[in-house]
């Protein structure tokens, strides 16, 4: 599984990308988790928001922070 955040780096980006890898650690569920900051990378998911988490290519949020619970059912529904 693959997780991406994407984000400048604000604080709200910084809590999201913390509330992911919090989420994957208590799930115990095997993914690669990366932050994409740069803005041409961000556009390429059609997100003009910040921060989105995308899971395999699929956005799941944007413009607010997923709480953890959201993100387990995102990466545990599978």
């Amino acid at each position: 599984m693959e997780i991406k955040v994407l984000g400048p780096g604000c604080p709200k980006c910084q809590t999201t990308e913390k509330n992911v890898k919090d989420a994957v650690a208590e799930a115990g569920v095997d993914a690669k988790v990366e932050k994409l900051a740069g803005a041409m990378e961000i556009a390429k998911y059609g997100v003009f928001g910040t921060p989105a988490v995308v899971v395999d290519g699929e956005v799941k949020s944007v413009g607010k922070v997923p709480t953890k619970d959201e993100i387990k059912g995102w990466i545990t529904e599978k």
